[in-house]
């Protein structure tokens, strides 16, 4: 038993040196540990020091270059407002001596004014004294004839005025007579000039529009792709465009059939594409189309800006240069209504600029004066009147929004370039293959033309001569004299102006003439 207590003793003993040495050797370890950690910090303070030194210099530097350029600055600044101060002080200096050339003047001009008011004064007091001369000589004279003739001054003085009014009543009558009828050929002329004149100047081309467009295909064998099975490929087309397409025996060829030729243009443009890809199926369609629309869309934005800036418009709203850029999809009387639009713009500039007025204010009315034909949405009011309020609801100026509504007479005129936008959308309309109608209309005007003068008792013949812009009318001698044909002639005009639908102007001539004619046998 005292064996195992001792083993006990000498275990527990072993233990207790064990834990002595390991704790020992753990303390030896953790000393050395800390020194590297110490001096691993010193150089990491060291290196930290030696960074911060090199961002200050750094910074330094930075520093000073930023204060050179700042005093570089400061000084071409001083040396810019010491120049602009000498040539101030410089047109101060020439205005100073302009003034003092002035006073000069001013003062000499003084001068010879005193001297000539003293001059006027003596020839004033010349003159009373010789009036008064003359009084007196006038009074005896008065008197003397006053004695000759039997009649007193005033009795002598009444009739002559009598007679000299009467006269001059004559006088005035004949004068004015001339005088209208010589305004009157002198304002045809210089009108007829200005028109002449505007007309050649401008010369702009005219486009005339149809409701077809022809798709020119490469083979006949893209036909069967473009309908697609059981026609789903052509029915997606139409739903998507809102155009006809129509397949016929014409070869390499399809038509494209809308009035809207902007619908028909996104169609041809959308058509191109899907054949040019092959890929040809309602979801593609679909696709292309919407695509096609947006770029047309940019296209027409940029077809109003190019416009704008060619006329020389400034300052015209977005919406409105988007409204002239569709211009360029529509027509009127098959007339392309930009290129219709442009020159009645011209033409209003150069009238404009002949009679005294705002050139840019006259051609910025006759490019918008249609605008209220190509709207966004469908409305009651008049190409006109709408044309108007949509120039006042993008902040045009008074005298355009006047002009474009006005130039129908739907509305008063209020500014001098109304007239004028009226007259240049005539000469634009109504310029020989400017526009066009179908045959029947043309036939049927011409005839309801003769027609409505044959109606007139007196009238023989009838005949309407130069596409219908002149009515010659045959009378009766016998039965219609020269004051009525006169007459005549204005009542048929105003029938036919209140009557009848024409482009342009209709003269009306009434032609009488008495003829003997006896044969020789």
């Amino acid at each position: 038993m005292d064996s195992g207590i001792l083993l006990v003793i000498s275990a527990a003993i072993a233990l207790i040196v064990g834990v002595v040495a390991g704790r020992f050797i753990f303390a030896k370890n953790t000393k050395k540990q800390l020194e590297d950690a110490e001096y691993q910090s010193q150089n990491i303070i060291k290196e930290a020091e030696l960074r911060a030194e090199t961002i200050k210099k750094e910074k330094q530097l930075e520093a000073k270059e930023r204060f050179v350029q700042l005093k570089s600055d400061h000084d071409r600044e001083v040396l810019d407002r010491n120049r602009k101060m000498g040539e101030a002080e410089n047109r101060v200096k020439q205005k100073e001596t302009t003034i003092n050339q002035k006073e000069a003047s001013l003062e000499k001009q003084s001068k010879e004014n005193e001297a000539i008011k003293e001059n006027l004064n003596r020839q004033i007091e010349l003159v009373n004294q010789k009036r008064t001369e003359l009084e007196k000589h006038q009074e005896e004279h008065i008197r003397k004839l006053e004695k000759v003739a039997g009649l007193s001054a005033e009795d002598a003085k009444s009739q002559l005025i009598e007679s000299m009014k009467q006269e001059a009543h004559t006088q005035a009558l004949s004068l004015q007579q001339e005088i209208i009828e010589d305004a009157k050929l002198k304002a045809n002329k210089e009108a007829r000039k200005i028109v002449i004149q505007s007309i050649q100047r401008t010369a702009a081309e005219q486009t005339i529009e149809n409701t077809v467009t022809v798709f020119n295909l490469e083979t006949d064998e893209i036909k069967g792709q473009i309908i697609g099975r059981e026609g789903r490929n052509i029915r997606a087309i139409e739903a998507a465009t809102g155009v006809d397409l129509i397949v016929d025996d014409t070869p390499e060829a399809i038509i494209l059939s809308s009035f809207d030729p902007l619908r028909r243009e996104i169609a041809r443009l959308s058509l191109q594409r899907l054949v040019s890809d092959g890929r040809i199926h309602p979801a593609r369609i679909e696709e292309v189309v919407e695509k096609t629309r947006r770029q047309l869309e940019e296209q027409v934005m940029e077809i109003g800006e190019r416009t704008v800036i060619e006329m020389g418009i400034h300052g015209l709203h977005k919406e409105l240069i988007r409204i002239v850029g569709k211009m360029r999809f529509r027509s009127s009387y098959g007339q392309n209504l930009l290129m219709h639009s442009r020159e009645t713009a011209n033409l209003c500039g150069i009238m404009a600029a002949e009679l005294g007025m705002n050139p840019k204010l006259a051609k910025r009315a006759g490019l918008l004066h249609d605008i209220g034909k190509v709207p966004d949405e469908e409305t009651e009011l008049s190409h006109a009147l709408l044309g108007a309020k949509l120039a006042e609801k993008y902040g045009e100026n008074p005298a355009v929004i006047n002009a474009i509504g006005a130039h129908h007479d739907e509305m008063e005129m209020l500014y001098v370039i109304s007239p004028i936008v009226q007259a240049c959308d005539a000469i634009s309309g109504a310029r020989p293959g400017a526009r066009r109608e179908i045959m029947q209309q043309y036939l049927q005007r011409i005839k309801d033309l003769e027609n409505l003068a044959l109606a007139y008792q007196g009238v023989e013949k009838a005949y309407a001569i130069q596409a219908g812009r002149e009515l010659r009318v045959i009378v009766e001698a016998d039965k219609v004299s020269d004051v009525d044909s006169d007459k005549l002639s204005f009542e048929i005009a105003q029938k036919i102006q209140t009557e009848m639908t024409y482009p342009g102007q209709i003269k009306v001539t009434v032609i009488r003439e008495k003829r003997a004619v006896n044969v020789a046998r």
